[in-house]
């Protein structure tokens, strides 16, 4: 490797990797391959890979936790903050500019050309994220009855996917053959106390603001968004579209933030944004804050509704690889935690497939309840593009933009 940067010089590079931070998990995991381990030799080819096998045990988005972990190798804790925050910021902000213009503007015609146009591709996008992660985990019939089931309890038995996760974990740790018996301690002496400092220091940080902005702006809709977003974040293993049904299902129906085209609306926003697909949420949130009738102006609602959102989603990522990164290797180990990891990842399939489902039938429906074939004819475009030509999830997102807005001349 090359001598270590200076912390000002990492700092320039996380800041430039928050914004070209495109194509989602596997275009920003190569980003960082050749960045970090080809060009800058920051990091080993070794050492990368096993923290990217790590992030991929943990719940979070994986690209953003390892961004945070080369961040704490390099400089500790303020290494991991800078990496960790600032993959997220500016695809953060621009998409709290774009929520604003829906939730304010989402009525004018062209606006809505254009979602009009952005929603057949979003609906092509998640068929091809399904098709690919299938592609890659379902190679026994085992993995297919496994992500077949956790459709159906979702689809069919409304099972929350929280339980789902938990369930098909806890059958993956019991099912996986434990390592071979060894002598000596799996983990250093003190681990046991410093994760309980951590987790110590976790629920300060977590329950103090919160408590602080609920006690100055009131309840509605901030202690919702603090409680269940929390949860989201502790539970989304597989990405963004394993958590989204869920998410849609709670956000439209049970806190009724937003109504469903709107959710198709955001994640439209979150694909053209850099940053983890999961600032979707932070769309969310704003619209949490911008329709609560709370005595506060929609847009003051909808900010602090927005920065709450972010803030409790990406603080257990960060969290977690400050938590484990000195133990990467021992925990490398514990063979049971990676059977977890293949029986969830198994089922995560069939949840992104609920999430198609979902969004397909918002989309090839007219209001009339008939089929709409320009809609069909878009997605069934849009995935052979995505499924035939690499890189192109821009180029269709920007393909779907011209034809909704050519639709309404």
């Amino acid at each position: 490797m090359t001598p270590q940067p200076t912390f000002s010089e990492a700092l320039k590079f996380w800041a430039k990797l928050g914004f070209i931070s495109f194509g989602g998990p596997a275009g920003q995991i190569a980003t960082m391959q050749h960045e970090l381990v080809d060009e800058r030799r920051w990091i080993g080819q070794d050492a990368f890979l096993q923290a990217l096998n790590f992030c991929m045990l943990l719940p979070g988005p994986e690209a953003q936790q390892l961004a945070t972990y080369v961040g704490w190798k390099l400089h500790g804790l303020k290494g991991a903050l800078a990496a960790g925050i600032l993959f997220v910021l500016p695809g953060a902000l621009l998409l709290y500019a774009l929520s604003w213009m829906s939730a304010a503007h989402g009525d004018t015609s062209v606006v809505q050309a254009v979602f009009a146009g952005l929603k057949p591709v979003v609906v092509a996008v998640v068929l091809h994220a399904t098709w690919k992660v299938g592609r890659r985990v379902l190679k026994t019939p085992a993995a297919v009855a496994l992500a077949v089931a956790a459709f159906l309890a979702m689809e069919f038995g409304h099972i929350p996917f929280p339980f789902i996760i938990i369930l098909v974990g806890a059958i993956g740790w019991v099912a996986a053959k434990p390592a071979e018996a060894h002598t000596g301690q799996v983990f250093p002496p003190g681990t046991g106390l410093r994760l309980l400092r951590l987790l110590g220091l976790y629920l300060v940080l977590l329950l103090v603001p919160l408590g602080t902005l609920i006690m100055l702006a009131g309840a509605k809709p901030f202690a919702d968004i603090g409680r269940f977003f929390t949860q989201t974040a502790l539970v989304t293993f597989g990405g963004a579209y394993a958590i989204l049904p869920y998410v849609a299902d709670a956000a439209v129906n049970q806190f009724h933030w937003l109504d469903s085209s709107q959710m198709i609306n955001g994640l439209a926003l979150a694909e053209t944004t850099p940053g983890p697909l999961i600032l979707v949420l932070q769309f969310v949130g704003f619209f949490a804050g911008w329709n609560a009738d709370n005595g506060l102006t929609p847009m003051v609602s909808a900010t602090l509704a927005a920065g709450l959102t972010t803030y409790v989603t990406f603080l257990p990522s960060i969290m977690l690889i400050v938590a484990g990164a000195p133990y990467i290797e021992d925990i490398a180990r514990v063979k049971r935690a990676a059977g977890a990891l293949t029986f969830v990842t198994a089922a995560v399939v069939g949840v992104i497939a609920t999430l198609a489902t979902l969004l397909g039938r918002q989309v090839i429906f007219t209001g009339d309840g008939d089929l709409d074939s320009i809609a069909i004819a878009i997605i069934a475009v849009a995935f052979v593009v995505l499924w035939r030509v690499k890189n192109s999830l821009h180029w269709v997102i920007l393909g779907g933009v011209v034809f909704g807005l050519v639709r309404l001349i």
